[in-house]
């Protein structure tokens, strides 16, 4: 029987807990698939970055898609399950090098700055990453085991961090 999954999708951000349902996020090319991990309590989390930065307005009602707002976004809901800052850990997934336009224009690695520019600013260490080439890829939060999985396109799972 396979377990149950919550799909993160493109601007979206979810949580999860021990014995609760895997956090996937497909088709990460240029985006980020950022986790937040606290394997001591069991609580993870999991936001597909888009963009680096919210518009000046704000991120609206999807803080999940811009690296500057998505950790406090799941810093919060990890917050309402328990979760604590001390012992966190990040995995980021994704920001591929997906067109051959010219270094600017390079969404994939302005995502990730921007998330381990977050991640800096709450003191959350990246502990694993699987970022850049031109491979899109797929993240895995596994909560029962407190696993992250990585797969790239036409390749298969492998275990990025955890066990």
């Amino acid at each position: 029987m396979t377990s149950p999954e919550i799909m993160v999708r493109m601007g979206e951000h979810a949580i999860s807990s021990k014995g609760g349902a895997a956090l996937v996020s497909i088709g990460l090319g240029s985006c980020i698939g950022l986790a937040l991990l606290d394997r001591s309590r069991m609580v993870f989390g999991l936001a597909h970055v888009m963009l680096p930065a919210a518009p000046p307005e704000g991120p609206g009602g999807t803080p999940g898609k811009f690296g500057d707002h998505a950790v406090p976004a799941l810093l919060d809901m990890m917050a309402r399950k328990g979760s604590r800052r001390t012992g966190l850990e990040a995995v980021l997934v994704g920001g591929a090098r997906m067109f051959a336009i010219g270094s600017s224009m390079d969404i994939g690695a302005r995502n990730e700055a921007a998330a381990r520019e977050a991640l800096k600013a709450a003191r959350i260490p990246v502990v694993a990453a699987e970022t850049s080439g031109s491979t899109g890829r797929t993240i895995r939060v596994l909560p029962e085991e407190g696993l992250v999985t990585v797969k790239a396109a036409g390749g298969k799972p492998t275990t990025l961090y955890g066990g």
